[in-house]
Formats: structure tokens, C-alpha cells, sequence
């Protein structure tokens, strides 16, 4: 086995290559000749490419040599639409930007296989659930293995030892949350005797993602609605939506949210919650770990959360707004261009295969035994380094092909607590129903167009405009392509019932 190669640029110079394995992937599914390595155009969640053997192991699991090009988060939707309009793409493309007119529209061309009726030859693929494979129809195919992952992570993250210091009580409503809200921001819950904390701490993804979550407890849908004569509409026009827009507005305007959100990003609000100013948060469930974790030899070191999933509003049934596109984080895409026949396919689809065993998903979470991590008494993974497992295992964390392959015993009370909390909102999940119809104007206009209705939010959050801004941005979506969409969406929507 060769060496990991790590080149010094991440996209400009290229593949992090790696030499040939010598195949101990999982020995079910068709066997086949042909392509002995493969090519991943994959996300990179972190400040860097893994370093280390974690690579060399894969190789050795699944027979194959692994190339990886690492596309950063932050370039990703630039970087990936000039791959894709330049067809300059790798066997296996990681693409997770499930409403990117771009990928939409590639999706659509034709330009990657349709695995599905390939599915059923591998032992993991074939266990692929029909709710996420639903999701991930695009036009009724599916143009690359779905990522899995929980249906729904989101929930509300409070300061316990801040509820403690104020006498306040574990909010269960929206009324109670504004409540806590007031309290952080008004009366000293570090009691430290000054003016320095606020409830909500928001960011600039708000409109894609806490303020979303939100909107999900006073009724709004899942991006779209279907109404009670079968027409499928943006949740931004529901009055749920615009209801909750008042709501957390008035949090804004009270002074109860860190005034700055539209331009915070996702690490300086970790960040700024760490540094105990603010104790309210619009998350997934699990991000309390990275807050307990970077707090350590702080200030804030003794910080205590509750993790709510159960936030009901008025007469509205509890529910949550599924993050992960009804548990289908995008897809593992193959272009025909670079995987040319059914042969080499099935060989990549093994390789995606082979990846969602329990030994590969625990090398790609926790690493090496006796590197990263050991095993107590308990059958508990303990991290053996931090910073070696930040540096050489969690940047392959967001291309495992699935999230639900095991869950880890964690000496983390917080870790299972989220867990179990992420298991119980599979039964309160909304996903949208538009998903897997078919609008070409969505496909190719999409993108563009939202991005009216986001900075009318912003707009309106900050009060730069008043709600009837809001319904003019709504106006403008409609004419330069929204209605259409609607209505493309409503014909397939009411074809199939």
C-alpha cells in the first residue's frame, strides 16, 4: 500500500493520492473487474484535508485506491458549479446543496447515472429506506446514491445553570421562550453585575436554518405547502410564516438577539456563546458537545444546557421542520463522463457500499483504535487526542454515506441525550412535499430567486422594511418565476394523486 500523498493546494493543485488496497471490503454484492481506483470530488467541513493513515485504511477496506479532490465549504458553491458547467468532475461527486439550481439542472440533464435499478445488488444500498429514497428523486429518478442521515436534528438549545440562577423553568412554548428570552437579556442570568448577555444568539444562515426551525412551531412548512386545493406553495407565503417573522422580530427589536446575526458566522456564534453571551439557540441538538468542549479551561467551563426537541405554539401539534431533506443530505453522483460503463459503476457503487459497513463508518467517526480512540469498560469510544482527531479523522465526517449505520455510546451525557432526542423526532418530522416533483423553472431559476425572498427577511428582520416590503419581494418572486414554479409544481403534484 503507497503512502497518502498530501498535496500542498486543496482544489488548484488537484487529488490527494493514495495508493491501491488490497480489498477486505464487505464480501456480498456482484463482484467486478475493472476501475481499481476512484476518484471523490468530496465537502470539506474543515480548516484542512485529513491528514494521517485513516485514508490507507479505507483503501485497505474497500480494494480500492482512493483520489480525493476536497472541495472547502466555504468555495463550494462556487467551486462546484464551475465543475458542473465544465462537466471537470470526479467518479463520484459529493453533491449536498439540495436546492443549487445548478446541481438541480445537472441532475436533470442527464449527466449522471440513475443508480436506482442498480440499488438492490449491494447488500447496504438495498436497505436504503423508501421515504429517503423518495426524497431523493429528482424527475423520478435518482441521479446518485442518497446521504443519509436523522430525518430531523433540529431543536432549541437553553442555558440550564442560567434557567437555574433566575428560578426559571425548562420552557415547553413559544410564549415561555420569549419569556427566558427577556430574562437572559435583562437580568444578569451569569450574575456577574453587568449588562453583557442576550437570549438568542442568531446567524447569518438564519433564513435557511434556525429562523426555518422556527417557523416549524407556529405551523409554516417545510419550504413548501400544499394547500387545501392541491396547490403547491412557497411556506413563505403561509400567515404562519409571516407570523413567526413578527415574533422573532419583536425578540430583535426588544433587544433580546445579538444585534449583529445577519452578518455572524456559524463559528463566531459558537464562539460568542462560549464566551457565555448568550443563552438561546436555534440548533441541532448534537452542537451542544462543540459548545461544552471549546468552553473547557474557560470561564464558562461550567455551563449546563437543556436540549428541548417538544416546542408547541397556541393549538399547532408539535412538529419539527426536517434539516436533512426528509434524511437525505444530498447525493454520492456518478458522471457518465468519468464512470463510462455499467461495469465501473457497479464498482463505484460497491465502493459506496462497502463504505456504509460499521468498520469503515467507525474509521471516518472515530478513527484508529488505539490512535484515536480506545474502548473502556463501559464500551465507551473515548478520544484519545482531540486535535490528532480533529486534524486526521473529522474532516471525512461529512462524506460518510450514512449517518445511521451505528450510533456511539458516549461518555458525553450530552452527546445521547441528543441522540435520543434526534430518534424521537423522526415521528414529528415535516418534509417537503415538494422535494421530489418536478418543476424545470425550479431547476434552473431557483437559486436566484430565493435570494430576494432572504434579503427581504434580513430586510425585514432589521427592520429596514415593513411586512408589505416583505409581500412586494413575495410580488417580484412571483412574476419573474415563482408562479410558475407553483404551477409546474401543482400539475405533477396533482397528476400523481
Amino acid at each position: 500500500m503507497k503512502k497518502l500523498k498530501v498535496a500542498s493546494l486543496l482544489l488548484c493543485a488537484g487529488l490527494f493520492l493514495a495508493g491501491c488496497g488490497d480489498g477486505g471490503g464487505s464480501p456480498e454484492g456482484p463482484e467486478s473487474e475493472g476501475k481499481s481506483s476512484i476518484s471523490w470530488m468530496a465537502m470539506l467541513h474543515t480548516a484542512s484535508p485529513p491528514s494521517g493513515d485513516v485514508t490507507q485504511k479505507l483503501e485497505e477496506y474497500t480494494g480500492v485506491e482512493i483520489d480525493f479532490t476536497w472541495v472547502p465549504d466555504a468555495s463550494k458553491t462556487e467551486r462546484l458549479n464551475a465543475a458542473l458547467a465544465s462537466n471537470s468532475l470526479a467518479d463520484i461527486v459529493s453533491l449536498t446543496e439540495i436546492n443549487n439550481t445548478t446541481v438541480r439542472s445537472s441532475l436533470a440533464s442527464g449527466m449522471f447515472w440513475d443508480v436506482e435499478p442498480y440499488l438492490e445488488e449491494f447488500p447496504n444500498l438495498a436497505e436504503i429506506s423508501e421515504d429517503r429514497l423518495e426524497s431523493s428523486r429528482i424527475d423520478g429518478r435518482i441521479y446518485g446514491v442518497p446521504f443519509l442521515k436523522p430525518i430531523a436534528r433540529y431543536g432549541v438549545l437553553v442555558r440550564k445553570d442560567w434557567l437555574d440562577n433566575l428560578g426559571l423553568d425548562v420552557p415547553s412554548t413559544l410564549e415561555e421562550l420569549a419569556a427566558v428570552a427577556q430574562a437572559f437579556t435583562e437580568d444578569d442570568p451569569d450574575g456577574n453585575g453587568a449588562d453583557d448577555t442576550v437570549g438568542f444568539v442568531e446567524r447569518d444562515e438564519s433564513f435557511n436554518v434556525g429562523f426555518r426551525s422556527l417557523s416549524g412551531y407556529f405551523g409554516a412548512d417545510n419550504w413548501f405547502t400544499i394547500t387545501d386545493d392541491d396547490e403547491v406553495m412557497p411556506s413563505f407565503m403561509q400567515p404562519e410564516y409571516k407570523e413567526a417573522m413578527e415574533w422573532f422580530r419583536n425578540i430583535y427589536d426588544n433587544g433580546w438577539m445579538n444585534s449583529d446575526f445577519a452578518v455572524m458566522a456559524k463559528n463566531d456564534q459558537k464562539n460568542y456563546i462560549v464566551q457565555g453571551r448568550g443563552g438561546i439557540v436555534l440548533s441541532g441538538l448534537q452542537e451542544v458537545r462543540n459548545y461544552i468542549d471549546d468552553a473547557a479551561g474557560t470561564d464558562e467551563e461550567h455551563m449546563e444546557w437543556v436540549l428541548i426537541n417538544d416546542i408547541v405554539h397556541e393549538n399547532v401539534e408539535r412538529r419539527i421542520l426536517s434539516d436533512t431533506n426528509g434524511g437525505m443530505g444530498g447525493w454520492l453522483a456518478i458522471p457518465k463522463n468519468n464512470v463510462e460503463t455499467e461495469e465501473d459503476l457497479r464498482v463505484v457503487l460497491k465502493f459506496i457500499n462497502d463504505l456504509m459497513d460499521e468498520e469503515p463508518f467507525t474509521l471516518m467517526t472515530q478513527g484508529i483504535e488505539g490512535v484515536h480512540y480506545e474502548i473502556d469498560d463501559e464500551g465507551v469510544y473515548v478520544r484519545l487526542d482531540d486535535t490528532k482527531w480533529q486534524q486526521e479523522v473529522q474532516p471525512f465526517s461529512s462524506s460518510r454515506p450514512s449517518e445511521l449505520v451505528t450510533v456511539f455510546p458516549s461518555s458525553n451525557p450530552y452527546v445521547n441525550l441528543a441522540n435520543e432526542k434526534i430518534r424521537e423526532n423522526e415521528e414529528f418530522a415535516v418534509i417537503n412535499p415538494a422535494q421530489s416533483l418536478n418543476s424545470e423553472t425550479y431547476d434552473r431559476s431557483w437559486s436566484s430567486l430565493i435570494e430576494g425572498i432572504s434579503d427581504a427577511y434580513y430586510q425585514y428582520m432589521t427592520g429596514e422594511i415593513e411586512i408589505d416590503g416583505f409581500d412586494t419581494a413575495i410580488e417580484t418572486f412571483l412574476r419573474n418565476g415563482g408562479q410558475q414554479i407553483i404551477d409546474e409544481f401543482t400539475e405533477d403534484y396533482r397528476s400523481q394523486q
